[in-house]
């Protein structure tokens, strides 16, 4: 299990995923600077982000989980 949030991943790629600030938080740096300069690779990446969290299958920079 992750100690990020869920929550606070799941409203930083609904408000922010285009600037993939949700990546930055969950430690993938380098996919984060992808979607910042692709914008959220044109909107496909951050909707499937943004799915992914939901149904808790994200995981961070170790492979964990994020979940509650």
């Amino acid at each position: 299990m992750s100690e990020k949030s869920k929550a606070t991943a799941a409203l930083l790629c609904f408000f922010l995923g285009t600037l993939g600030v949700h990546r930055f938080y969950m430690g993938k740096i380098g996919t984060g600077i992808l979607w910042l300069l692709t914008f959220g690779v044109f909107g496909i990446g951050t909707v499937v982000d943004f799915i992914l969290i939901l149904c808790g299958r994200a995981r961070d920079k170790d492979g964990l989980l994020i979940e509650e």
